[in-house]
């Protein structure tokens, strides 16, 4: 009996380390795809490009087969709006910092000049140069949220902090500059693991590396929870699936242009690396860094079987406090391998820090509550669907 105790107490003592060390690890990789060295992966300095080099050596590291013949990458292009100069906004004298007073919306064209405002509405301001009006919108918001355009507007738009703004605001000086890109080149990085008793059937895992990246030289978007997170899973994943060969061949995609519009998983759609039909189901990866009030299922109503099947490993093996359902939706990359008839899941953490599309989505802040147990979850539902005809 003490025997048994002693090996319980081992088996407790070396799941705990291994979990800690697994936690660790997932911590290095948001931290690292949070530095300054990849600009929030982004289209300023290229970051987005660095993070996809981080990326393709990290998937030879782990020893992956690429899915596009000889290469990991998958190549596509997009029109970008982006804001790699000056960035100087000035409200009734006092200088503003981006990011945390302010952000131009992202389809905005540069302006320089100092300019009149006058109210429209309760939250919206016009400008003028007393000559005339110019196109200068400046609005305020409850909560500063950030994205990325394809397009470049005629006119500039300014957000500011409500809260740091309770009163009426007179006159702005603006300096900011934009440069819009026709054609950013992009890349999907793919690859997979093969499986040892089905390899032409596949259980695909995804997740979006790029972020919001840079607006000026001063203000940058981490993004650790949206979507650093769902990488260091995604490349957690690999190192699982290299200890515990699969039956079924086991792909992983990084999607690029993910903020931009879902764009790298609906060029991937279009250009499948292998038919799309071999897939035996697709669990997409985003804001996988809190988890202490449980997951998100969306599409959980289109695959009801599966979805029970995964809240029953769930109850069965004590992991998450809830797994909640939602319908379906174009919010990430799983929707259009779902307008394909493709089987798949986005699942989303959920409690912890509300940042999101800001500055304060840090890798510092990111708890990874339930990062672990997550993980078990996810192989535990892909180990399922292989057992399945």
């Amino acid at each position: 009996m003490k025997i048994l105790f002693f090996i319980c107490g081992l088996l407790f003592f070396y799941s705990g380390a291994y979990a800690q060390k697994e936690a660790a690890e997932a911590k290095q990789v948001i931290e690292k795809l949070c530095s300054n060295e990849f600009a929030g992966r982004g289209y300023v300095k290229k970051g987005i490009d660095k993070a996809a080099t981080y990326l393709n050596n990290t998937y030879k590291d782990h020893s992956l087969k690429p899915l596009n013949k000889h290469s990991f990458s998958q190549y596509f292009t997009t029109p970008v709006n982006t804001f790699p100069g000056k960035m100087i906004v000035i409200v009734d004298g006092k200088t503003l910092i981006p990011g945390v007073h302010y952000i131009v919306a992202a389809e905005s064209k540069g302006i320089s000049g100092g300019f009149m405002l006058f109210q429209q509405d309760s939250v919206t301001y016009r400008a003028t140069d007393l000559k005339r009006e110019v196109p200068l919108i400046v609005k305020k918001q409850k909560k500063l949220t950030w994205s990325v355009a394809t397009e470049q507007t005629e006119y500039t738009v300014i957000e500011l902090l409500k809260d740091s703004f309770p009163g009426e605001i007179k006159y702005m000086d603006v300096q900011i500059e934009n440069i819009f890109v026709p054609k950013y080149k992009l890349q999907n990085v793919c690859g997979y693991i093969k499986g040892k008793v089905k390899p032409d059937s596949f259980i695909v895992f995804t997740a979006h590396y790029d972020h919001l990246g840079m607006m000026g030289k001063e203000a940058m978007f981490p993004g650790a929870n949206d979507n650093a997170s769902g990488v260091s899973m995604l490349i957690n994943l690999m190192g699982y699936y290299n200890m515990n060969r699969p039956d079924y061949s086991v792909a992983f995609i990084a999607f690029a242009g993910e903020e931009a519009g879902l764009l790298g998983s609906k060029y991937y759609v279009d250009h499948p690396l292998f038919p799309l039909s071999k897939i035996k189901f697709l669990v997409n990866m985003d804001l996988m860094g809190t988890g202490d009030e449980g997951i998100t299922v969306v599409n959980a109503t289109e695959f009801k079987q599966d979805f029970e099947n995964l809240k029953k490993i769930n109850e069965e093996q004590k992991l998450l406090p809830l797994v909640k359902p939602r319908g379906k939706a174009a919010n990430s990359d799983h929707y259009w391998f779902t307008e394909k008839g493709v089987p798949a899941f986005f699942i989303y953490t959920m409690g912890g820090i509300k940042a999101y599309h800001d500055v304060y989505d840090i890798a510092a802040t990111l708890p990874l509550t339930k990062y672990e147990e997550l993980k078990k979850l996810l192989t535990a539902f892909a180990k399922s669907k292989m057992g399945s005809k």
